[in-house]
């Protein structure tokens, strides 16, 4: 980007942070797992014109590239070290509406290998969400143990 003749009259600085504005752009949509249409409309708001933002959201509908690239950041994946968990109920609404919702407040705690610990990650879900992700992590864990067996 820097060698690019017709970005010689940028400041290298300002053409480093706008590059990585763009990446972490790309990379928060795909995690988002964004449309076009609401990234058109946040880019609007951010007062882009229509030419750029045709051209990004264009560039952007290839986001299977976008979501094997946020997964490749680093040499190697994160590893769940421990899951802790609380059951949240929520009695009431903002606007006082009586709701009796119960949720789940799930936290994972995460490391790298390549450079220890990282912030938790944290989410909230219903029962429903939770009983299909436990379901799906057994699935994981039946297929990896076929996969060690062979």
């Amino acid at each position: 980007i820097l060698d690019d003749p017709d970005l010689k009259d940028i400041d290298p600085a300002v053409l480093k942070h706008c590059h990585a504005a763009a990446a972490m752009c790309i990379l928060e949509a795909g995690k988002q797992k964004a449309d076009v249409s609401a990234i058109s409309t946040c880019l609007e708001d951010c007062k882009l014109d229509k030419e750029r933002i045709e051209q990004f959201c264009t560039e952007y509908q290839h986001r299977e590239l976008v979501t094997v690239l946020s997964f490749s950041i680093g040499r190697s994946p994160l590893h769940i070290t421990d899951v802790s968990w609380r059951l949240e109920y929520q009695i009431k609404n903002s606007q006082l509406h009586k709701t009796y919702q119960p949720s789940y407040l799930v936290t994972l705690n995460v490391e790298n290998s390549d450079s220890g610990s990282h912030p938790d990650v944290s989410f909230s879900c219903t029962m429903e969400q939770l009983q299909d992700l436990v379901g799906k992590l057994k699935d994981a864990a039946k297929s990896l143990e076929r996969a060690t067996q062979m």
